[in-house]
């Protein structure tokens, strides 16, 4: 966004709430961008880390442009990029893409997942009937970066960045490991293969990750969204 408050670069030139929130954040990799920085801030190389997909020169040009829109700030001293209150909102936006991405084919678990993009997967995949009211708390490491998840009243997982997570059992491991200790085998197969790391409650960490399936989610009754009924034969959606 320019200093006169408006956008610097159009993307869809129409009155669409959801065309003027793409103005912003619909560039390639830019959501992702958000995704790296929704838990803590980071420099440059560790937001690259997470995106490997991703030219220096891209990053570059995503973190200004987020920057320019008010979703993202920079520390100049501190090398550090994190998120404005705008940026945080946009969480539930990530969840309820995963959400809607269980319900399509083609997707392979086995590709890359960066620690952030797990984390924030906990919220759309959690059995929240069978989580609610759990008094576990999990916590998670991968390289520099962990996390403590504990759950809510309602049974949504609660995300929290932790360098040293203080929680009944932590896994440590990688991004694609961690995902199978959660959505494949179990921590436990994984930490007698050696594939991670497991200290602590061994029943908790089964338990905790039994809770989370990569499978579509049934939505209670307050988060449904409207449904709009049409005429037969009529197309005009």
């Amino acid at each position: 966004m320019t200093s006169n408050g408006k956008i610097s670069r159009l993307r869809y030139e129409e009155g669409c709430l959801g065309a003027h929130a793409l103005n912003f954040i619909g560039d390639r990799w830019a959501l992702l961008v958000v995704r790296e920085l929704m838990f803590a801030p980071k420099r440059f190389q560790m937001i690259r880390a997470g995106l490997p997909g991703v030219t220096a020169s891209v990053l570059t040009q995503r973190l200004t442009q987020l920057a320019q829109a008010g979703v993202v700030a920079h520390d100049d001293v501190l090398g550090l990029y994190a998120l404005t209150d705008a940026g945080r909102a946009l969480h539930p936006v990530l969840r309820e893409l995963c959400r809607w991405a269980l319900a399509i084919p083609g997707h392979d678990p086995s590709r890359f997942i960066s620690i952030s993009a797990l984390m924030i997967s906990l919220s759309a995949t959690a059995d929240r009937a069978g989580a609610a009211g759990l008094p576990l708390r999990a916590g998670f490491v991968s390289g520099k970066e962990g996390f403590e998840v504990a759950l809510s009243a309602d049974g949504m997982p609660q995300v929290r960045a932790a360098r040293a997570p203080q929680a009944d059992f932590v896994l440590e491991g990688s991004g694609n490991a961690l995902a199978a200790a959660i959505y494949g085998p179990g921590p436990v197969a994984l930490a007698s293969a050696g594939l991670i790391a497991l200290r602590g409650d061994r029943s908790a960490a089964q338990q905790f990750t039994a809770l989370f399936r990569l499978t579509p989610q049934t939505r209670s009754s307050s988060e449904s969204p409207e449904v709009t009924e049409h005429a037969p034969g009529d197309s005009s959606i």
